[in-house]
């Protein structure tokens, strides 16, 4: 069997399979215009290429990210709390070298526009109060892209976006994301007006630390659909239109050996050697459906070694304090 056609491996180890992704099926693809002096992404945050390295996927996972990346369509990730959803996105990132995750994390309040950018009217008003010269010249520095509108810019390789807990939204926000998600790309209407007089204009995106790109006549277009993936905890259900524009895909809580195999490889051997009673307790309250987040296990083998490492300090005292959490949580 050839198993080639896998973009997205899993392994933790860097690529450019990307280079590898057939055309987009032509109802897919996008016309935005890669300019010559794009910005490239900024560094990674800390922590998040470890976490990114050592995420342990299954098969199906895997599988299923690569068929949401032949298809570009965002990959609607359900879970429970703590088995990896947030983590995938990094592990895609890295792995494929498309630079540091774009987050959204949703909230009730959250709101399409917010995600595809912020203008910020009242600072603007206040500067042309002060007859601010660059108020009147340079509407740009007051706008700046949310992180799809940074996802949307265009780019060759596209840049991964993590939504986060969708189903945290208002009820309308999976709606009103369809348009984005099959279109594309969106108009800021502030520079729409001014488009005649100023074609080009630079503003802020939302990777920080002031990068400024160019939007070319108001409208920002992708030219490779960013891989998106949204999270969920399965606590509401979701309209069929929205669901039909994602590819599903289910993560279960992590089996006895999967644990062992995430505890060897963000703690070591030694550690894993010395956590099989916390491993059989945590496995034993998920089968009697608790909710348990792998970083619970992990925080408790960790002060568990180094208690015993540290014999006759008080760390003794705060890894009994989360390992006799381990075994109450949630009873």
């Amino acid at each position: 069997m050839n198993d080639d056609w896998r973009i997205y491996e899993g392994t933790g180890s860097p690529h450019d399979g990307i280079d590898r992704l057939p055309p987009a099926l032509s109802w897919r693809r996008f016309e935005g215009e890669v300019p010559g002096d794009a910005v490239p992404p900024p560094e990674w945050r800390p922590g998040d290429r470890d976490r990114a390295r050592h995420f342990l996927p299954n098969q199906t996972t895997v599988d299923l990210t690569n068929a949401a990346l032949y298809l570009r369509r965002p990959l609607l990730v359900t879970g429970q709390a703590g088995v990896g959803k947030s983590t995938l996105a990094l592990s895609i990132a890295h792995e494929l070298g498309l630079g540091p995750v774009l987050r959204w994390p949703i909230t009730s309040r959250s709101s399409l526009k917010q995600g595809l950018y912020t203008y910020d009217a009242i600072g603007r008003l206040h500067d042309v109060n002060l007859k601010e010269q660059a108020a009147q010249s340079d509407i740009g520095r007051y706008l700046t892209l949310g992180p799809l509108g940074t996802a949307l810019l265009p780019r060759e390789r596209p840049r991964v976006l993590l939504i986060d807990e969708i189903d945290k939204s208002d009820i309308d926000l999976p709606n009103d994301l369809l348009t984005i998600f099959e279109e594309g790309e969106f108009d800021v209407p502030e520079l729409v007006r001014v488009a005649p007089d100023r074609p080009r204009v630079q503003v802020t995106t939302a990777d920080g630390a002031g990068r400024r790109v160019s939007v070319s006549g108001g409208r920002v277009r992708c030219a490779a659909f960013p891989v998106i993936v949204l999270t969920s905890n399965g606590e509401r259900e979701f309209p069929p239109a929205f669901l039909r524009r994602c590819v599903p895909l289910t993560i279960s809580p992590p089996t006895r050996e999967q644990l062992a195999d995430i505890v060897r490889a963000r703690l070591g051997e030694e550690m894993e050697n010395t956590s099989e009673d916390l491993l059989a307790r945590f496995v034993e309250r998920q089968q009697n459906g608790r909710e348990l987040a792998t970083d619970q296990l992990l925080n408790a083998v960790y002060f568990r070694f180094e208690a015993a490492r540290r014999q006759g300090t008080c760390i003794e005292d705060v890894a009994e304090k989360l390992i006799e959490h381990l075994r109450t949580a949630t009873d």
